[in-house]
């Protein structure tokens, strides 16, 4: 019996891992924006062209939110993932191993499967190209 629900709702794994990491972006980017000062323990106090560190998380806010906005629509939704993967090394190398790090390993992994499977069934992508990354239907798993 859990057999055939499983089957039946697995089409909604991947949309479901997009949507949790786009949400995460999202929410980091709103509260960057909004709460800048909590997020400055988090950057280096040494920043590139002599930018001001409240700049810095701002435009870093304004990055993951563009980055979980597009991740929920789905838009570019591979491309997205991978620049996403790639902020978050970039995140963990700096802030080394702990409890912050572990949180975004996960989200590294997540956002490596996004990129990994490309856009789902319920992609803006999907909609405007007319085709899937991969089509259940037809898997020979």
């Amino acid at each position: 019996m859990l057999d055939k629900f499983f089957e039946k709702n697995r089409k909604y794994s991947s949309p479901l891992i997009r949507w949790g990491v786009g949400i995460v972006f999202f929410l980091f980017g709103i509260d960057q924006v909004r709460r800048p000062g909590a997020w400055e323990a988090y950057f280096p106090s040494a920043l590139p062209f002599g930018m001001d560190l409240g700049r810095a998380i701002f435009l870093n806010g304004l990055f993951d939110l563009a980055i979980g906005a597009l991740l929920l629509i789905g838009f570019l939704t591979r491309l997205v993932a991978l620049i996403g993967a790639l902020h978050l090394v970039g995140v963990i190398y700096y802030l080394g191993y702990g409890d912050i790090a572990i949180r975004d390993f996960g989200l590294l992994f997540g956002a490596l499967a996004v990129f990994f499977y490309g856009a789902d069934w319920l992609c803006l992508d999907r909609k405007i190209w007319k085709r899937a990354s991969y089509d259940f239907e037809r898997s020979e798993i």
